[in-house]
């Protein structure tokens, strides 16, 4: 079915009744997105929350000079935002792209809150997601401060295992904050 994965997400963290899944069903919205497009764009206010059911997308800011930066990938079953723009409805800081044509789910700002009082347990879900989250943020900043690449890219494999072969090596690079040719380096040490 259509929502299969995203309600086996859920029910990672809570269960829902029929009535609760019908209610959810009828606040979500489907994208499909090509390779290579923009979902949100820095500087604009991130409107919606994702989920992945098919394909990867990344979260990336690009500096002064430039230069991308890979904070996160997110592969199907895992959910993209900015949280900050979302939940303040301000302007993003980061970008969303897609590294693969994909399919999402996604749930508006709007949508969300009116859940929230309608499915209380929903907070619950997105709670534990937030957290989740928060706690990959402190061991993703302690990593880039504290291991050497080759630790980080050992990191890398673990979190998305499968990944590597899917996406572009010059992403993976700029997710380890390495160049692309150390990146090569690194794969013939390991393997």
């Amino acid at each position: 079915m259509m929502f299969d994965h995203i309600f086996a997400n859920f029910a990672y963290h809570i269960q829902l009744n029929a009535d609760e899944q019908a209610r959810i069903k009828n606040s979500l919205q489907t994208l499909a997105v090509k390779k290579n497009r923009l979902v949100l764009r820095a500087g604009e206010i991130c409107r919606n929350i994702y989920f992945v059911d098919e394909g990867c997308l990344r979260m990336f800011y690009i500096d002064e000079d430039g230069f991308e930066h890979n904070i996160l990938f997110q592969p199907e079953n895992w959910w993209a935002v900015d949280i900050d723009s979302f939940s303040h409805q301000t302007p993003a800081f980061y970008n969303i792209g897609s590294l693969e044509d994909s399919m999402l789910h996604y749930l508006s700002h709007a949508a969300l809150e009116k859940l929230y009082l309608e499915i209380p347990k929903l907070e619950r879900f997105f709670r534990i997601l937030t957290q989740n989250g928060f706690n990959l943020y402190q061991r993703r900043i302690t990593s880039a401060l504290s291991q050497t690449a080759e630790e980080r890219f050992a990191n890398f494999r673990q979190q998305y295992p499968r990944l590597e072969s899917r996406i572009a090596q010059k992403h993976i690079a700029a997710y380890l904050g390495i160049t692309p040719v150390f990146l090569s380096q690194l794969r013939r040490r390991r393997g």
